[in-house]
């Protein structure tokens, strides 16, 4: 797979709960819950957003990059409840990363199994990139499974190059050939 054979267009999905659709500037203040929110961010080394102009800037970041970032919503509302994004493309290897957030109080429902399935599904039908791989923090067991349930296995080969790459020993990888 080569970049250039690619067109970036990022299609709305839907899932029988579910709307993932691109990111608006309107979804500041519910990125600025989710970004700042301590249960969200424990197992992620990122600086949290607390501010509504961080989030408006991450935003318009997200809108330049052309990137795979889907916000998610309940099919019939608006509300950002969470996003889910394919990044890191790795034309040469056919590889992406993977990386899920959600509201706490969203958790536990399947929300975050069916938006996977959805991204997982573009990627078979449009990107057609040979593997998705999603780090986690080894402690992040709801993570984890989220991956084990979606055909994810732990990738000890790749995991032991990020480590070598400098990624902390705390990260598992874990890796789905498409």
């Amino acid at each position: 797979m080569k970049e250039d054979n690619i067109e970036f267009k990022l299609i709305e999905l839907e899932t029988s709960r579910l709307r993932l659709r691109k990111l608006v500037l309107a979804d500041a203040a519910q990125l600025v819950l989710l970004r700042s929110d301590e249960r969200v961010n424990r197992y992620l080394d990122r600086p949290v957003a607390t501010s509504h102009a961080e989030a408006v800037g991450f935003v318009n970041r997200i809108l330049a990059a052309n990137a795979y970032y889907w916000a998610i919503n309940l099919k019939d509302e608006t509300v950002l409840i969470g996003t889910v994004c394919l990044y890191s493309q790795d034309y040469d290897n056919s590889a992406v990363e993977i990386g899920f957030e959600l509201l706490p109080e969203f958790h536990g429902k399947g929300i975050m199994m069916e938006a996977l399935s959805a991204v997982i599904a573009y990627n078979s039908d449009h990107l057609k990139f040979d593997t998705i791989i999603g780090t986690v923090h080894i402690e992040n067991i709801s993570s984890i499974r989220l991956l084990e349930n979606n055909n994810f296995k732990r990738d000890s080969l790749r995991e032991k190059q990020f480590h070598v790459e400098g990624w902390p020993v705390n990260v598992a990888v874990y890796s789905l050939k498409t």
